[in-house]
């Protein structure tokens, strides 16, 4: 069966770029639906969906666009209608993959596109911002960027080559036929991070062992809101939150914060999860030199060059168990409560780095004060590492996702690997 890629472009002002790609993409034996999102001036071609179908999907009418001579607000409103189209015409299965290239107006009015597109879903854009910080374009989809190199405008003998480049990626995508687990087993999402490795990957061997696959999302901010995102749509059936360091950057302004809805996605869906407070102990800065001024007398651990752990405070693990409590509260699915009062992460334990019980016990009374009666609370006198307490946190997880399976509380701690000593 012949594969259909749609094709985003403002045809105003990329119109010979676009026709080229399009033969590009047809001559390697696909079809092609033009897209149009330009505004000021006509197509030079006519596209399958012209642009006032794009307006007209936000709501607006072209003609005033054009009347107004606002780009900022024609940018707007064109973005808006193409995240509504294209959403419709790929749940209608009117193309297989989508392409855009453009500079920064084309750039955002197709990511905001392909954002609204499924994980997995073939999407690739040329972009001329593609070297630099593109993170707010992205987002949390799995958008292929592929530098223009030059600007795309006009045809040249390097924007020929990578515009071919970029053909033969997208078929490629398209063609290659999606790669699936006939057992399609039911997914599980963790959340990970350097500091919590010995623990999710303990933990994951036990949930496979019974039959799931496990997603693992590392905690630095977009994956959380990845991981976030992805419960949003139905992907997973349970979430073990090992990892909630997000959370601390949020608070304390840290570099890896996932965002203030953190905590919300699985709760408003009913999924169940296990929250575990993994490297609340922490707040992640870049180099020793990015660090706030006010923090200049806190407590620091180097982890690499590059990365400047903060030693949170008593006052700072109350807010976090406030904020957690207030999150989970708000869950129509089963929820537990799995603390490690032995450290929350491989520098918190006695005499190691980051060790300060007061400032655990903290998170631990708060989440108590504030969370519903009725959403268990488990202490546990292990560190998060433990294999003891990783296990205990997959099991919990089993018996919430199926509170009817025989209980066997060996099986974990058969599988549990034995924790090196930490100094």
């Amino acid at each position: 069966m012949t594969q259909t890629i749609g094709i985003i472009g403002t045809l105003d002002t990329k119109g010979s770029e676009i026709i080229y790609l399009k033969a590009e993409i047809e001559r390697r034996g696909c079809r092609t639906v033009m897209i149009d999102v330009g505004v000021f001036s006509p197509p030079s071609f006519h596209p399958e969906v012209p642009a006032k179908e794009v307006a007209a999907a936000a709501g607006r009418q072209l003609e005033d666009l054009v009347a107004r001579r606002d780009r900022g607000e024609a940018m707007e409103v064109m973005s808006k209608g193409i995240a509504v189209l294209i959403k419709e015409r790929h749940e209608a299965g009117m193309f297989d993959g989508v392409i855009a290239m453009g500079g920064g107006g084309g750039t955002a009015i197709a990511t905001a596109a392909m954002r609204n597109l499924p994980v997995g879903f073939p999407k690739l854009l040329v972009s001329t911002l593609a070297s630099g910080n593109i993170g707010s374009y992205v987002g949390t989809t799995d958008i292929t960027v592929m530098p223009s190199v030059v600007d795309v405008a006009g045809l040249n003998r390097v924007s020929r080559t990578i515009f071919s480049n970029a053909a033969g990626a997208i078929c490629g995508m398209v063609t290659g036929g999606r790669v699936s687990d006939a057992s399609e087993k039911p997914l599980i999402a963790a959340t990970m991070f350097g500091n919590t490795t010995r623990a999710v990957d303990n933990a994951r061997r036990i949930l496979e062992q019974h039959g799931y696959e496990v997603l693992v999302f590392h905690a630095t901010g977009s994956g959380g809101r990845t991981m976030e995102r992805l419960v949003e749509n139905g992907y997973f059936t349970a979430v073990l939150d090992m990892t909630t360091t997000e959370c601390a950057d949020e608070v304390c302004g840290g570099v890896l914060s996932a965002g203030p809805t953190r905590l919300e996605a699985a709760a408003r869906n009913g999924i169940p999860q296990v929250i575990v407070p993994g490297c609340l102990d922490m707040c992640n800065f870049w180099a020793p030199e990015t660090v706030p001024a006010r923090y200049k007398d806190r407590l620091f651990y180097q982890w690499n060059p590059n990365v400047t752990l903060m030693r949170t405070t008593v006052e700072e693990n109350e807010r976090l168990g406030e904020i957690v409590a207030d999150k989970l509260n708000a869950a129509l699915g089963p929820i537990t409560v799995l603390i490690p009062l032995g450290g929350f992460s491989e520098l918190d334990y006695p005499g190691g780095p980051f060790w300060c019980p007061e400032a655990d016990q903290a998170f631990v009374d708060a989440v108590r004060k504030h969370l519903r009666p009725d959403i268990p609370v488990e202490v546990s006198d292990r560190a998060v590492n433990d294999p003891e307490f990783s296990s205990r946190a997959a099991e919990l997880l089993l018996e919430l996702v199926n509170p009817k399976r025989e209980q066997n509380g060996n099986v974990a701690r058969r599988n549990a690997q034995p924790i090196p000593q930490q100094g």
